[in-house]
C-alpha cells in the first residue's frame, strides 16, 4: 500500500538537501565533497519516497544503484535517473578522505538540474498518489 505520509516526509527532507545546494553553488566557498554529499542525500531521499508510494519498503541503505534497482521493478521510469548513482561515492567515502584525484568534480548545475527532474517526477507521483 502507498505510503504518501511516509514520502511527504522523505521529499520535505530532500528539498531542504536541495535548497542547500543552491547555496553552494560558489565552487570557491563548498568543496565537492560538501556538494556532493547533499545532493547524494536529496536523491537517497528521493529514490525512498519514490519507493514508500510504491507500496514498497525500501531498503535501509546509502547506495542508489540499490533504490534505483528496487524501483525499477516497479516503475520503469526511474531508469532515466541511473545516471545519479555517479554520486554513491559522496554518501559515506568521500565524505571523510576528501576528494580524490581520480574522481571527476561535480557539474553542479547539471547536478542540481537532475535533482529537480527527480523532485518533481517523485511530487507528480506524491499528487496522483493523494487523488
Amino acid at each position: 500500500m502507498s505510503d504518501p505520509k511516509c514520502a511527504r516526509v522523505l521529499i520535505e527532507a530532500a528539498e531542504r538537501d536541495l535548497s542547500a545546494l543552491h547555496g553552494m553553488i560558489d565552487e570557491e566557498v563548498f568543496a565537492d565533497e560538501v556538494i556532493g554529499f547533499h545532493a547524494q542525500q536529496a536523491v537517497e531521499k528521493l529514490l525512498k519516497a519514490w519507493l514508500a508510494l510504491q507500496g514498497e519498503e525500501y531498503p535501509i541503505t546509502h547506495n542508489l544503484a540499490q533504490l534505483l534497482d528496487a524501483l525499477q521493478a516497479h516503475e520503469m521510469e526511474a531508469v532515466g535517473y541511473r545516471d545519479l548513482i555517479a554520486l554513491n561515492p559522496y554518501a559515506v567515502r568521500l565524505r571523510y578522505v576528501g576528494q580524490e584525484p581520480e574522481t571527476p568534480g561535480v557539474d553542479r548545475a547539471a547536478v542540481v538540474g537532475r535533482i529537480e527532474s527527480l523532485m518533481e517526477r517523485v511530487q507528480w507521483q506524491l499528487n496522483r498518489s493523494l487523488q
